[in-house]
């Protein structure tokens, strides 16, 4: 009879581990709450049990093993590594110490290891409520407000002065299990993202990437390259500081996930958590890389074995990278095709389809979608990730409150949602002088019929060098609007006594400044909804 292994979860975050368990020879058994996660259909066998009922998990394990027998349990990419110890433990399986386990997943917890064992960790305190106007953190800001047991940056914020702390409090006891928030002394420097195996006790470093995270006061991370760029001497003070944070938690046997951070005072440790990452690194970015399964390590340790057969064998680069969108509805998704055909794109993973909510993300579960490369270079690779993620275009429904409530709002310098391209003061006056051309409503599908249609030029933004937040140019994000509405837009001299006669004629619609706010605003999908509430006639 085949070798069973237990894995929890079937998100996408897990169909690696259960593709190289079935590989491997084993029977895998997968635990999901939800029957139509994305992995279900590669399971030897489903069972819905919800991730957190560790009794319910156990009894599973033990009935397994009395008809056939259960070899191990594991998880990848979950906060779940607290059941994985706890049913580990009921069952008689190998795995870390419960205790341990709870110091991964628990930040309280964590933090106290690290302070216990005199390891560089931010200052930080607990509360349970929402904290009184007379509250002053003891180490002074900015700092970061999180909840204690969440992943994937929900609920986790940047906070500057006392004015931000309730609402950010507020909204990371909304995300937290056991109603508790740790606030922490802000660490400034680059993040790095690490993963280990540990067996007996040793431990070897499976993967260092470079993080890309951006839009404060959230941390949402746009994507990671590995490996990371960083010089030998800085990697190696790095590791030191997590392989000591592995053993202050008590992580003996299974794998470690690291976020580690690089100050001006030297390596600092973010969170170790007592599994493989999530994020596209353990199961697609380190073994495009490398050519390395370091999933099939985490599997055989689970089983008690030793790891084996992890050397690398190629020194590529391999890049994610995240789209978004602004608030809406999904009306439709373009470019996939083409992004899928860049040249080194190995995967495109959409987390949206028509009729999907959107929002501009705030943790990193909320964004749409994201695109992987690997290449022989590092520029290679960085550029056909991001290419791929410039190419997927996503059109929302017209109208919509959330669309225009977000393009009517203003968000200057470092405000949040931000704008897709940052302007200048300068340029901010030019566009509130520039023309807003009066149209005829009625004759708009007039006006569509003679492709009377066209854009005012707004010079001084064309002939800018400003990018969107995915790195579009100006001229490119216009290009995305032709494409999305498949109408020609031409651009078209500024208005005035030399302006070209057809401007002028009755039923010509000229789109002019409202145009080129929500541009700004929103990039092409703003620029793409203005024209769609102008244009109601129009269904492309």
């Amino acid at each position: 009879m085949q070798e069973r292994l237990m894995i929890l979860g079937a998100g996408v975050m897990q169909g690696p581990a259960i593709r190289i368990a079935k590989a491997l020879g084993l029977e895998t058994v997968v635990v999901d709450a939800d029957p139509h996660a994305p992995c279900v259909s590669l399971a030897d066998r489903f069972e819905r049990i919800d991730l957190k009922d560790q009794e319910g998990i156990a009894a599973l394990g033990m009935s397994l093993k009395a008809q056939g027998g259960l070899g191990g349990i594991m998880t990848a990419g979950t906060d779940f590594s607290a059941t994985v110890a706890w049913v580990a433990a009921q069952v008689g399986l190998p795995g870390i110490p419960y205790e341990a386990a709870l110091n991964a997943s628990d930040k309280e917890r964590m933090r106290r290891c690290f302070e216990a064992a005199g390891l560089p960790s931010p200052a930080f305190i607990v509360v349970e409520g929402v904290p009184d106007s007379e509250f002053a953190p003891p180490f002074g800001y900015p700092l970061v407000v999180k909840p204690v047991d969440n992943m994937g940056a929900r609920g986790c914020c940047r906070v500057d002065g006392p004015e931000m702390l309730k609402a950010a409090v507020a909204d990371a006891l909304n995300f937290s299990r056991t109603n508790r928030v740790i606030l922490e002394a802000y660490m400034e420097g680059p993040e790095f993202s690490v993963d280990a195996l540990v067996y007996q006790g040793d431990i070897r470093i499976y993967g260092v990437a470079d993080r890309h995270i951006f839009f404060p006061p959230y941390f949402i991370e746009m994507g990671h390259t590995m490996p990371t760029a960083l010089n030998t001497a800085a990697t190696e003070l790095l590791l030191a500081v997590f392989r000591a944070g592995i053993r202050a938690l008590g992580i003996t046997n299974g794998a470690a996930k690291g976020d580690m951070k690089l100050t001006s005072q030297g390596p600092m440790i973010g969170e170790i958590a007592a599994r493989l990452s999530g994020g596209y690194m353990s199961g697609w970015t380190y073994p495009y890389s490398s050519g390395v399964e370091v999933t099939q390590g985490a599997i055989q340790i689970a089983l008690g074995r030793p790891p084996k057969g992890l050397e690398p064998i190629r020194q590529w680069t391999s890049a994610e990278r995240a789209f978004i969108s602004i608030p809406g509805t999904v009306r439709s998704i373009h470019g996939i095709e083409e992004a899928k055909s860049v040249t080194y794109v190995r995967d495109l993973f959409l987390r949206i389809e028509p009729g999907t909510r959107v929002r501009f993300p705030e943790n990193n579960v909320s964004k749409c979608g994201n695109s992987i490369s690997a290449a022989p270079t590092r520029e290679a690779a960085v550029g056909a990730a991001e290419q791929a993620a410039r190419l997927v275009l996503i059109r929302l429904e017209a109208p919509d409150r959330e669309t225009e409530e977000f393009l009517a709002s203003d968000a200057q310098d470092q405000g949040f949602p931000p704008g897709a391209f940052r302007v200048s003061p300068s340029l901010r006056s030019l566009l509130a002088a520039f023309p807003e051309p009066e149209y005829e409503p009625a004759r708009i599908k007039e006006s569509l019929e003679k492709s009377q249609v066209g854009i005012l030029r707004f010079q001084p933004l064309i002939e800018s060098d400003l990018r969107d937040y995915m790195g579009r140019t100006v001229e490119e994000s216009l290009e995305a609007v032709r494409a999305i509405t498949e109408l020609p837009l031409p651009l078209w001299e500024e208005a005035g006594a030399d302006a070209p006669a057809k401007i002028r004629e009755p039923g010509t619609l000229v789109l002019g400044r409202r145009f080129w706010a929500a541009l700004i605003r929103g990039g092409y999908q703003g620029a793409v909804y203005m024209v769609d509430t102008l244009i109601p006639f129009h269904s492309c």
